[in-house]
């Protein structure tokens, strides 16, 4: 797939991935970055998919952050009644919400406020 795209790539395109890669193997630039400025530019992904969460884990993680399930619908826009069914595992979070569970879990509340 990138050595099809990598034909039709213009010359500031190349230049600016030519440089990227430089600038990591220099140490210049982190693993990190150096896979963000390439997927912006080749396409593809190296993200993984949101991992599912269980009722329980959902529960934890709101007590962790000491907020109501009102609070936690609130920021997910959701109902309380959605957040209800995910805490007591009748249904599973997807999409938006279960990207937004996992970012929460990850690096709290803050990061999504």
């Amino acid at each position: 797939m990138a050595s099809k795209k990598a034909a039709t790539l213009s010359p500031l395109t190349r230049t600016i991935l030519s440089t990227s890669k430089d600038m990591y193997a220099g140490g210049v630039m982190g693993k990190r970055a150096h896979e963000k400025i390439t997927l912006r530019h080749l396409g593809g992904t190296t993200q993984p998919a949101a991992k599912q969460l269980t009722g329980k884990q959902i529960r934890a993680l709101r007590d962790k952050e000491h907020i109501s399930q009102a609070v936690l619908a609130h920021h997910l826009h959701v109902s309380v009644g959605y957040v209800s069914q995910l805490e007591r595992d009748e249904k599973r979070p997807t999409g938006p919400t279960l990207v937004l569970l996992n970012v929460i879990q990850r690096k709290g509340l803050e990061a999504i406020l």
